[in-house]
Order: C-alpha cells, then sequence, then structure tokens
C-alpha cells in the first residue's frame, strides 16, 4: 500500500498533520480490540519495520509474586531472629528490610489496577496539563521525541530502560546503604516508602499519558517496536493512567541524591545524571510529561521535608528521656548535639 501524499514515513500507523505530527488516533487509545483501524483475530500479531510486535517481557515482579516473596522473607526473618544465631540474626535484617520494600511493591503495583474517578476524565486531565505546559512556554515533549525517532536503536534503548532499570537501580541502591552505611539506611528506606505511598495516593486520580493522548503528535514507541510491557496495544487500562506524578523521575531523583550525600567518591555527582536520563526516557517514550517528573520532584521535596520535621520534634522528647535517667542533677552541657550523635540512636549520622 502506498503512503498517502504528505505522509511523514516515521510516524507509524495513525494519520500525519504538518502542524503537530503524527496523530496518536486509534493506535493508542483503543480497546485491546482494534489496532489502527485493523481487528485483530486470535493469534493475529501486527508487524512493522521488519519486526513482529509482541509483548516485551516484564521484567518487574507482579503484585501476587511481590506479596508471596515479602511473606516468605518476612517470615525466615522471624525464623531467623528466634533461631539466636549471630550469622542468621544479622542476615534477619536484610530479610525484614527486603520483604518491606517488596510489600510495599506489590502494593504499588495492586493498587495500579484501581482508580477513584474512573478512567472516563483520564484525557482531560491530560489535556489540561499539556495545555498547561504551553502557556508555561515550556519544550514540547513531541519535539523533543520527534528527534530520536529518527534513531531506532536509541529509541529501543530507551524503550527497555523505561520498562525496568527504575526497579532494579533502586533496589541496588538500598542494598549498598543497607551494607555499607547501615545508619543512614532507615532515612533512605522512610523516604522511599513516603515518597512511594504519596504518588499511590495521586494516582488513584488517572492521568492518560502522552501516548495516549490524541492530538500531541506523540508516537507510543514501546508499542511500534514491540517492546510494550502492556502488549501490542496501549488501551485505557487502569495501570496504564498513573501519569502523575512519575514514579519513574522520584526514584531515580531519591537514588541520585542518596549517592550525592552518602558517598565519599569524587565521583558521586555524576549521580545527578540519572534522574535527567530518566526524564528523557520517559519524554521520549511518551509515558510522561514534564510536569509529571517536577510533580514527582515536589513530593519528594515534601516526604524529606516531613521526615526531617519528625526528627526534630522527637530530639525535646529524647533529651527529656535522658534527663530522667540522669536523675535531677544531669545538665544538657552540650545540649541536643550530644543526644543527635549517641548511638543508642541509628537513624542519625555520628558526627565527623
Amino acid at each position: 500500500m502506498v503512503a498517502a501524499s504528505g505522509a511523514d514515513p516515521l510516524a507509524g500507523p495513525g494519520s500525519w498533520d504538518p502542524a503537530v505530527g503524527m496523530v496518536n488516533g486509534g493506535c493508542t487509545t483503543g480497546s485491546g480490540v482494534d489496532v489502527c483501524g485493523i481487528r485483530l483475530v486470535p493469534g493475529m500479531r501486527i508487524a512493522g519495520a521488519g519486526m513482529e510486535a509482541r509483548p516485551m517481557v516484564n521484567l518487574e515482579l507482579s503484585w501476587q509474586q511481590a506479596s508471596i516473596s515479602a511473606a516468605c522473607l518476612m517470615t525466615a526473618a522471624v525464623v531467623a531472629v528466634r533461631s539466636a544465631r549471630p550469622r542468621l540474626v544479622y542476615a534477619a535484617g536484610f530479610a525484614r528490610e527486603a520483604g518491606l520494600v517488596l510489600g510495599l511493591f506489590a502494593l504499588w503495583q495492586m493498587a495500579g489496577n484501581f482508580v477513584v474517578m474512573g478512567p472516563d476524565g483520564a484525557e482531560d486531565r491530560a489535556q489540561w496539563i499539556w495545555h498547561a505546559e504551553r502557556v508555561a512556554h515550556m519544550p514540547s515533549e513531541t519535539v523533543v521525541q520527534r528527534a530520536f525517532l529518527p534513531h531506532p536503536l536509541i529509541v529501543q534503548a530507551l524503550n527497555l530502560y523505561y520498562a525496568g532499570l527504575h526497579f532494579a537501580v533502586v533496589i541496588g541502591c538500598l542494598i549498598w546503604v543497607f551494607a555499607r552505611h547501615r545508619r543512614q539506611y532507615p532515612r533512605v528506606r522512610t523516604t522511599l516508602v513516603l515518597f512511594t505511598a504519596g504518588a499511590l495516593l495521586i494516582q488513584f486520580v488517572p492521568v492518560a499519558p502522552p501516548r495516549m493522548l490524541p492530538a500531541d503528535g506523540m508516537v507510543d514507541t514501546a508499542v511500534r517496536y514491540g517492546q510494550s510491557v502492556y502488549g501490542s496495544v496501549a488501551g485505557f487500562n487502569a495501570d496504564q493512567l498513573s501519569a502523575m506524578p512519575s514514579v519513574h523521575i522520584g526514584w531515580a531523583l531519591l537514588v541520585a541524591l542518596v549517592l550525592v550525600e552518602v558517598s565519599r567518591s569524587r565521583w558521586r555527582w555524576l549521580a545527578l545524571a540519572y534522574p535527567a536520563l530518566t526524564m528523557l526516557a520517559v519524554v521520549v517514550t511518551a509515558n510522561h510529561y514534564w510536569l509529571d517528573g517536577l510533580g514527582a520532584a515536589l513530593l519528594l521535596a515534601l516526604a524529606l521535608i516531613v521526615q526531617r520535621t519528625a526528627r526534630v520534634a522527637r530530639i525535646p522528647a529524647r533529651i527529656r528521656g535522658a534527663a530522667r535517667r540522669a536523675g535531677p542533677g544531669w545538665k544538657p552541657a552540650m545540649g541536643w548535639r550530644v543526644l543527635a550523635i549517641d548511638k543508642r540512636w541509628p537513624d542519625r549520622e555520628e558526627a565527623g
């Protein structure tokens, strides 16, 4: 079949508008039965660019798998602690923390299948975000994506980056902090829990990603190259309507901040490139808007402020407790700093 006059060979399925580029149309907003106007039959695949479009292997655990893994780890931690063997007790701490993180991930995965307001307004809210970015004169995500579309290897690499790297990196960061900087670990874990829980609550209000917005001119790159973790077509399913805020960006920022704060390597500042590359990946793959990343950054800042406020609020209580234990003649000569570096509170960093 000959392409229509004026069609852009990079646009793939859908219609072409010289003003905005490829219009998503049915390619990214179908129900899962029609793909770009073609009705699928059982066993039929959509081919393009010399390759078959099939669901990419999902590198993430399902919520059922994560739940079972978390339960097994927590049970093993309890058994190890009761054994009273030093090595097993030490390993129990790692198992308990791993179970906690996997449990949080399972909750996030499971809740992604539910929305509070229903999917009907997801596209309208996405359109509002798109319009707000244009009013604020922010760069167009469409222009950024189209700069990468002529380079399929880069686009496919970014698809893989988006699909699985965020979870692997945050888990690796937690393991590194737990093993090498144990006194910092409680703060890192608590920040992760606060941010993820806050993002989960916000994502109960569905927002369609750019690849589902009909008139933004963006291409669903994962569907194009058969790398979508959602299948061969991205329909309006609840687990795909969680564009705001971007958990990918929030986790990437947290990892970068942890490395800069905890590490003493002269190369630690290179970690700041990780959230920047993640922002590029989520935009080029048409999974998030710029404002999704900004929203994630603000939510992470709020989680850090809440945690710091809670720690400061505990200091007077610790001083009063120390005074009661020391007796009526005790005077805090060095104030709360003495307590802040006391090893009885492992969530505080030791001075020097």
